[in-house]
């Protein structure tokens, strides 16, 4: 615990005040304001069908990149000094997703009737807005790219300039089409918010215009793709799966209680992501590279128990507060109109605390590449949670998904102690970890 403590007061709140946490304010402020609009001007209904889209493109951006974003930034920060691996690393990864982008763009473009079908419930025609993520999706992909290039290069101030300006332009976009055409707008806004951030990212790689000519065909190499395959699959896996599931999940609330109940739960949702965001970046800024770094059983049990020690209580006390202040929290992010979202509250905590708890130690199966522990578990996980929300909603209505929610996570929780019982609960032996992971793996 003193070494996860000191991390955090030499390093981890060093990068989130510099970067991290400037970025994630902002997203919260734009969040809370688009929020806000939509709930006075397109209601609980509309809520519903932008959290369908949103599931969807986000869905489309993932396989449209490949799950590069992390692999990318970790190799470029490796090779920045090395100009022949530098080179293939853009060129794999340029070319890759060149060819992914084309694909999803067709697709999406020519079967925007048929998606539509898919994502929107029945009598709402917005294959027109397929059309449009279509167009803007080329553009997501070519900020994404240049965005892992300044990551890789460590340009953390020029990220910081260009995540405010672009939410600041996202959201200013966003109001303005909420406001003239309601549900179309804020549609159309979600198709094209992120992909408007390219404009101001542009402006940051001009400096770096000597990096183009490293970006050549013939230095596309089978290793590359290899090397960043693992975590390309592993990062598909859980970015198109579970909003595929999410999508089916309202979908189903939908047909069977009404757009309103779906617009709660998707109020809920909205919520939950903007109190996890702060301890999501803690997660991927200390715990990741930490678990990457160590071998032995005893530093992993260590550094589980010392973020259990020091971050949980906290995160518990502030999961507390937001339950206390439910009804507030509701009628200031929202409106008095989405008071029903207050009784998903109790659920919904219990299962984002659950999850904390579960992807603190689930980072070992990232940071170890263990591929097929991340998988199968992952595969559990969001099977649990589309066959008990079913089962719940059926029973309780709207609340049920939320119950659902804990569930899965309570169940996923327990898999993942059962898989590293004897790094965390076992007599330590003397060996290193990755031993220990092998023998895991052979008696699960």
């Amino acid at each position: 615990m003193k070494r996860l403590l000191k991390y955090i007061n030499n390093n981890v709140l060093f990068k989130v005040a510099s970067l991290n946490s400037a970025s994630v304010i902002t997203k919260i402020v734009a969040g809370f304001l688009t929020s806000k609009a939509i709930a006075l001007f397109v209601g609980a209904e509309g809520l519903a069908l932008i959290g369908n889209l949103r599931n969807f493109l986000s869905s489309a951006q993932s396989f449209a990149t490949l799950g590069f974003y992390n692999g990318v930034v970790k190799y470029i920060a490796e090779f920045k000094e090395n100009t022949e691996e530098l080179s293939k690393t853009l060129s794999t990864v340029f070319y890759l997703g060149f060819v992914s982008t084309v694909v999803v763009s067709f697709l999406c473009y020519f079967n925007a009737e048929y998606i539509n079908g898919l994502i929107f419930p029945i009598y709402n025609n917005y294959a027109y807005v397929i059309k449009i993520v279509a167009i803007a999706l080329p553009f997501y992909v070519l900020n994404m790219f240049f965005f892992s290039i300044l990551n890789g290069f460590s340009k953390f101030k020029i990220l910081i300039i260009i995540n405010i300006i672009g939410q600041i332009l996202a959201l200013s976009i966003t109001l303005l089409l909420i406001y003239q055409n309601r549900i179309d707008g804020a549609l159309i806004a979600v198709a094209i918010a992120e992909s408007l951030i390219f404009l101001i990212t542009l402006v940051g790689v001009v400096n770096r215009r000597s990096l183009m000519p490293l970006i050549r065909v013939r230095n596309v190499t089978l290793e590359y793709i290899k090397k960043l395959g693992a975590y390309s699959l592993m990062a598909l896996f859980s970015a198109i799966v579970l909003p595929l599931v999410t999508i089916a999940i309202r979908t189903y609330i939908i047909d069977t209680i009404g757009y309103e109940e779906a617009g709660f739960w998707e109020a809920m949702n909205r919520i939950s992501k903007y109190y996890l965001m702060f301890v999501s970046s803690l997660l991927t800024l200390y715990i990741l590279p930490r678990f990457s770094e160590i071998d032995s059983v005893k530093e992993f049990r260590n550094e589980v128990f010392g973020f259990y020690k020091s971050i949980i209580p906290i995160f518990f006390t502030g999961l507390l507060a937001i339950y206390l202040l439910r009804h507030f929290i509701v009628s200031i992010v929202f409106s008095k109109d989405f008071q029903p979202t207050e009784e998903l509250f109790l659920w919904q905590l219990l299962g984002d605390f659950v999850k904390v708890l579960s992807i603190v130690i689930a980072y070992q199966f990232l940071a170890k590449k263990m591929f097929w522990h991340y998988i199968i578990t992952e595969a559990f996980s969001v099977a649990i949670l589309y066959a008990t929300s079913i089962y719940f909603i059926d029973m309780y209505g709207v609340k049920g998904a939320t119950i659902a929610h804990f569930v899965s996570y309570a169940m996923y929780y327990g898999i993942i102690l059962l898989i590293f019982s004897s790094s965390l609960f076992g007599v330590i032996p003397d060996e290193t970890l990755k031993d220990s992971n092998e023998k895991e793996s052979e008696d699960s």
